[in-house]
């Protein structure tokens, strides 16, 4: 099979697209025929060798799929030759076949196409998690998310608006921003030419925000921590901008706030039924029309460079994939 195989941990430039063994399904395994694979920061992350999961050389790298079940392993039951599913793995997604665990694999929902299923799983399963289980979000509280166009931003504003929240984008560029509202958001902050603290206070009369949504980290985030209203919750999702923040924590005092991590593989891999149960009503939300999932760019696996290109340039709008239909 063809397969994206990282030799050395690098840039994702030096991985080399060559033929690789068929992976076999082990007990409670799947193999799937690959159709599609979703790219995300943390795979760049990965093939660095700066992830929480450091692999052995060489490796497949990617995380997350979308493909047809084309053989089990023993003891499989949940499963069978011939689903339609998406799935989360540690690595081996940007390839032809790869191996999952069965219970790492949610069908895919009726309304659903191969790409967007692929694009699905990290995104809106850590979008969902941190609304739902993390911050409690309720309907009619405000959300201010960072980086609102990039696919985990997307995710965020769909999710929040399909659970009656208010959503404030805010992104570096008008083009990101109206990306951002087409997909929901109600308001918008271009923190590029704007003073983040100074624009939400206006927006929210002075209140501030019930719920920071911060995949950014870097500058910002304390500019947004300053902005949090009294009893706010700031969800901290990853560092995409490089520098990871050191924000001063009298300001969780003063603002009477909580500053939360949101690691939503390890607490899939802790609670599974309750993640299984998160994905069902996700599902559920697609399935009635509440949003579709988008996806922007679809790259053929040959092209690996560019689509990892739109990530690490942070040019990505929505959800970046790789593509073997």
């Amino acid at each position: 099979m063809k397969a994206l195989i990282c030799n050395e941990f690098g840039s994702t430039d030096n991985l080399t697209l060559a033929e690789a063994e068929t992976p076999v399904p082990a007990k409670g395994e799947v193999l799937i025929e690959v159709k599609a694979a979703g790219v995300n920061f943390p795979d760049v992350l990965t093939v660095q060798g700066k992830y929480q999961f450091k692999p052995e050389l060489p490796f497949i790298p990617g995380a997350e799929v979308c493909g047809v079940v084309t053989a089990v392993g023993e003891g499989v039951t949940s499963r069978k030759v011939g689903d339609k599913v998406f799935a989360t793995l540690q690595i081996g997604a940007f390839s032809e076949q790869c191996v999952a665990n069965e219970h790492a694999t949610v069908a895919l929902g009726e309304t659903m196409s191969y790409e967007q299923g692929a694009g699905f799983a990290i995104t809106y399963g850590t979008s969902y998690y941190a609304l739902k289980q993390r911050a409690n979000i309720q309907p009619g509280e405000t959300l201010l998310v960072l980086g609102a166009a990039g696919g985990v931003g997307i995710a965020t504003i769909q999710i929040a608006k399909a659970m009656g929240a208010k959503v404030i984008a805010a992104a570096s560029s008008e083009e990101k921003l109206d990306f951002a509202c087409e997909a929901g958001a109600d308001l918008r902050i271009n923190y590029s030419t704007e003073s983040l603290k100074d624009k939400v206070k206006e927006l929210t009369g002075g209140k501030g925000v019930d719920v920071v949504y911060d995949p950014v980290g870097g500058d910002f985030s304390e500019q947004a921590f300053r902005s949090i209203a009294w009893d706010g919750r700031f969800l901290v999702i990853g560092f995409a901008s490089g520098p990871i923040p050191a924000i001063p924590l009298n300001l969780a005092l003063l603002k009477g706030a909580s500053m939360v991590g949101v690691f939503w593989g390890s607490w899939a891999t802790r609670f599974p039924m309750e993640s299984r149960k998160n994905f069902d009503e996700l599902i559920g939300m697609v399935d009635s029309g509440a949003f579709t999932p988008l996806v922007t760019e679809v790259y053929p696996l040959d092209d690996y460079k560019a689509a990892f290109a739109s990530i690490t340039e942070r040019r990505a709008k929505g959800k970046v994939i790789l593509s073997n239909s």
